[in-house]
């Protein structure tokens, strides 16, 4: 069921952090405004919050997303520390500090909406954080990484390499794999009121590691249009950002997929190219009525209406994006869109023709 909700502007940049996909975002806003009036365009389930929403990285972190909440809970009304009995005082799924560092204080209130924004703006700046400080972090996979921002989350995102935290550093440095799991229990409070809660979760936060070694980069497999959407096309981009995670926008057939598997490998090219910065897809597979519904031409290439044909818009997190656009435009053969800094439009016919053409 389509979430029909409004978000006033004032939540909405409570959370801004000029990304480049945000910022495609607000065009796609600025048109829904201009085109439908404050009341219908301010609505969680228009194109645009969905841009506005996606994670912008390829990492999963979902595993992690849901165990946080299982253990934090969701508290509207600022309460204290279970410790100290006041200070920090924590709100949502266990915030002690708003974005821009200002602390929780006692009598702050939230709704659900912004608890849940809340959690994963800390998710992210904690997996960005833990991917510069923990060696090996690019060959773990979804869960192990979910498993330490999670342990990460409750204990602090700088705990690598610091004193008390000797051993579950000491066992990521060395890849001793198998005995994360065990080291993380360590970790618990022993002999305070709060050691059996934490105890738990240090055991789930094992279970989700497992005592398997990460798995390394795959070539790029073939998936199916029935694939998961966590099924990976190249080795950092999945099915689901083709479809911006929705069933409504699930490829059909199995040349569509192989066409964005192509496109895919590409965009590998520009993130290898521009410093392993994140790949932000803000549009893929357009079904025909979807397509309709955003204004997009009758011919497009986000149709995937024959094999070779399809089109991906994307950004890259971070990076100079008119860098990005002449890049492309220089080693793209087939269709580029600019668009730049908001978006880059990249797809191909079946005629494999290039084409140039400027939306700004």
């Amino acid at each position: 069921m389509a979430n029909t909700a409004p978000i006033t502007l004032q939540a909405l940049f409570r959370y801004y952090k000029g990304l480049p996909h945000q910022a495609a975002a607000i065009s796609l806003l600025e048109q829904n405004l201009a085109a439908n009036g404050y009341q219908e365009a301010m609505r969680r389930d228009r194109p645009w919050f969905e841009v506005w929403s996606q994670d912008g990285k390829q990492v999963d972190l979902s595993a992690g997303i849901n165990l946080i909440k299982q253990f934090e809970g969701v508290h509207l009304s600022a309460y204290p520390d279970p410790l100290s009995g006041g200070e920090p005082w924590t709100i949502g799924y266990g915030t002690t500090r708003y974005s821009g560092g200002v602390p929780v204080k006692r009598g702050d209130k939230i709704n659900v909406i912004e608890a849940d924004m809340m959690l994963r703006l800390e998710m992210d700046r904690i997996a960005d954080k833990l991917a510069s400080t923990i060696p090996h972090w690019k060959v773990m996979d979804d869960n192990q990484r979910s498993a330490l921002v999670s342990f990460a989350y409750n204990l602090g995102a700088g705990f690598y390499g610091t004193p008390g935290f000797e051993t579950i550093s000491k066992v990521l440095r060395e890849q001793a794999w198998d005995q994360v799991p065990k080291a993380m229990e360590l970790y618990r409070n022993p002999g305070t009121n709060v050691e059996a809660g934490l105890l738990r979760r240090r055991k789930a936060e094992g279970e989700l590691w497992g005592d398997h070694r990460p798995k390394q980069q795959q070539e790029p497999a073939r998936v199916t249009p029935d694939s998961s959407f966590s099924a990976r096309i190249t080795p950092h981009i999945r099915l689901g950002e083709f479809a911006l995670d929705q069933e409504a926008r699930r490829f059909r057939h199995q040349y569509q997929v192989d066409t964005a598997a192509e496109l895919a490998s590409f965009l590998e090219r520009v993130r290898q190219r521009f410093g392993g910065k994140g790949i932000i897809i803000t549009s893929g597979y357009r079904p025909a009525a979807i397509n309709a519904s955003v204004g997009g031409a009758a011919d497009s290439e986000h149709l995937y209406s024959a094999p070779g044909v399809g089109a991906v818009d994307f950004a890259v997190d971070g990076a100079d994006m008119k860098a990005v656009e002449k890049w492309c435009d220089e080693n793209w053969p087939y269709s580029v869109g600019y668009a730049a800094p908001a978006f880059i439009h990249l797809g191909r016919r079946a005629d494999g023709k290039r084409r140039r053409w400027d939306y700004t």
